[in-house]
């Protein structure tokens, strides 16, 4: 994957954040979004309330991603409203044509989850990628997750091999990141950014600030291993 020119910093989204130390400690660690999760099964989610809360101790430049499953317009016009969410992330069944009509209806771009299934074909991302792109403007990127028979992430990592040369500098990579593959995980793929929720917990749901900072190191890591400064075969 040499050929494809790496961005000067991997972006990073730490997701499923519930408590106001959460953010406290995602901005400290340095990271560019966190995600708040409007799913009512998952053990990351949060009442409208809660999110509002967190999302008034954001600052400036640090993007609010909402995580959203097979949601309807009034449902994510009332996130949007009370969270100030500035990008949508849909982690559902939701069509290529269901996301732009929903990120419409609250003029927010949106990344679309796509689970990578061990069946999955290279094209078979190109193709999604493509119809997406087609839709319209909103559409931001495609966020790689693995295939799990529920919504939302398992904390499993996929084969990164299939993700094509092309795509990746564009995608978000997700699936059982945490700090022991993060910096292999961009070195091989190159992703314009990568998205963590399990691997920065120390229980289901319960997030751990010392991971969250680490995980950010071995991105860091990454990125200036990668640094086109860096002398050639310096790893």
């Amino acid at each position: 994957m040499n050929a494809i020119s790496h961005p000067a910093r991997t972006r990073i989204k730490l997701c499923g954040l519930k408590e106001a130390e959460d953010v406290r400690n995602a901005v400290a660690a340095g990271a560019d979004a966190i995600g708040l999760v409007f799913y009512p099964p998952s053990p990351r989610n949060l009442t409208l309330a809660q999110a509002a809360a967190l999302a008034a101790l954001v600052p400036p430049f640090v993007a609010t991603v909402g995580l959203f499953v097979n949601p309807t317009a009034a449902q994510l016009r009332e996130a949007t409203d009370a969270a100030r969410l500035s990008l949508l992330q849909f982690h559902g069944d939701e069509t290529p044509a269901q996301c732009h009509a929903l990120a419409a209806a609250v003029n927010l771009p949106f990344i679309k989850a796509f689970r990578v299934r061990p069946d999955t074909k290279p094209d078979d991302l190109l193709e999604y990628d493509s119809n997406c792109r087609a839709g319209g403007h909103l559409y931001s990127a495609l966020l790689l997750d693995t295939w799990v028979d529920a919504y939302g992430g398992g904390g499993k990592v996929f084969d990164w091999s299939l993700i094509p040369e092309e795509l990746a500098p564009r995608v978000v990579l997700s699936g059982g990141l945490s700090v022991h593959n993060a910096t292999d995980a961009v070195l091989r793929v190159r992703p314009y950014a990568v998205d963590v929720s399990s691997g920065i917990e120390r229980e289901k749901g319960v997030k751990d600030g010392e991971k969250m900072r680490a995980f950010v190191a071995a991105v860091r890591l990454a990125d200036y291993r990668l640094s086109p400064a860096l002398p050639e075969g310096i790893a």
